[in-house]
């Protein structure tokens, strides 16, 4: 905060404080739908997030998905665009400040209503 003289050497009275309140941003094509507060993602999404909320590398993932480790690691990068993340734990982190996981459970689960 910085006091601002006036022009005869009093301190001015205005403060403004601005808060951002939400994204003003609307959802593009490389971001998540947004529907009723939150985004929405796939069931094969749902399911790569999940993993990596547990803690899963990769190759698990493929393995229990049936898909290429190329297939996972192009999923989660599509994932980290949409959630503005720069690594796999802001993905899970800014996914849990959004509320998509259930709450008190572990794994983590993705809410049936944020799966499309």
């Amino acid at each position: 905060m910085t006091a601002v003289d006036g022009p005869s050497g009093e301190v001015a009275s205005l403060l403004v404080l601005l808060r951002r309140t939400g994204d003003a941003r609307r959802p593009g094509k490389d971001r998540a739908p947004v529907l009723s507060g939150g985004p929405v993602l796939t069931a094969l999404d749902a399911q790569v997030l999940e993993g990596v909320a547990g803690g899963e590398s990769t190759a698990q993932l493929a393995s229990r998905l049936y898909l290429s480790r190329q297939g996972i690691e192009y999923r989660v990068g599509q994932m980290l665009r949409r959630f503005d993340a720069p690594n796999r734990p802001a993905l899970v982190a800014r996914a849990h400040a959004l509320g998509m996981f259930a709450v008190g459970q572990w794994p983590p689960r993705v809410l049936p209503e944020r799966v499309k």
